[in-house]
């Protein structure tokens, strides 16, 4: 099994890519520079490395990135900088996520292409009917217009819940919502759920990183827990 990892060099990527090594997983990791990553990382046998912008990859580059792969993982983010937030390209993961699938669909699987999306619990999946105050709504709503990071978050799990429902064959996806992002340096226990069970805004829980690197693993290797969350858009929280 191959899977792909977009953003592995940022802190939740690193984190499943090191996941899915220690499980003897094959990976593939596309990063603008190399030297971001340990050299533990750099030296493994399973892993490969192509130093790029994926989106300025051509669609042949990208193609020959996702041939042969049973999984494919944006972990994409913008910086928390000035230029990270307000600066182009405004829809970075929204074109990565469009491009990533577009060369899947031209390979033309045999089976279904796993497609994993890290995302945020502030995006509301309103086609599974899920409702907020109106409180949340307008700060959403500000928040939407004031930040691109979020507005790209949107419309990057849009374009996957538009293009690849169950009835294509092509793509399947999840796309994972952490609250509050922490760091820890073991996985604990987490839970997740299909919608919020609390506030994103008034009552935010927290994540671990590592926490949410191991649910995508898991998601990627056992086939009974992709089956149960394909198409969806689940929230991980760290357990009390």
């Amino acid at each position: 099994m191959t899977t792909l990892v977009v953003g592995a060099s940022g802190a939740t990527g690193r984190l499943l890519v090191r996941q899915l090594l220690a499980q003897g997983q094959k990976v593939k990791i596309i990063v603008r520079c190399v030297d971001s990553l340990p050299d533990t990382l750099k030296q493994n046998d399973h892993l490969m490395i192509t130093q790029a912008s994926l989106l300025e990859m051509t669609d042949a580059e990208l193609l020959e990135q996702v041939k042969g792969c049973n999984a494919v993982v944006s972990c994409l983010g913008h910086n928390l900088t000035f230029k990270g937030m307000f600066g182009h390209p405004k829809r970075l993961v929204t074109g990565a996520v469009q491009r990533l699938c577009n060369a899947i669909e031209k390979t033309a699987p045999a089976a279904p292409v796993k497609f994993i999306l890290m995302n945020t619990s502030g995006n509301q999946n309103k086609r599974a009917g899920e409702k907020v105050s109106t409180a949340q709504f307008i700060i959403v709503s500000l928040i939407r217009f004031l930040l691109p990071p979020h507005a790209d978050n949107e419309l990057a799990a849009e374009y996957l819940q538009s293009n690849f429902g169950a009835k294509q064959k092509v793509i399947e996806w999840v796309a994972v919502r952490p609250d509050s992002l922490i760091d820890h340096e073991l996985v604990t226990q987490y839970d997740a759920y299909a919608s919020p069970v609390r506030s994103a805004i008034f009552d935010a829980g927290k994540t671990s990183r590592i926490n949410v690197a191991h649910f995508m693993s898991e998601l990627i290797i056992h086939g009974e827990i992709w089956n149960k969350w394909k198409h969806q858009m689940p929230l991980i929280y760290n357990g009390q």
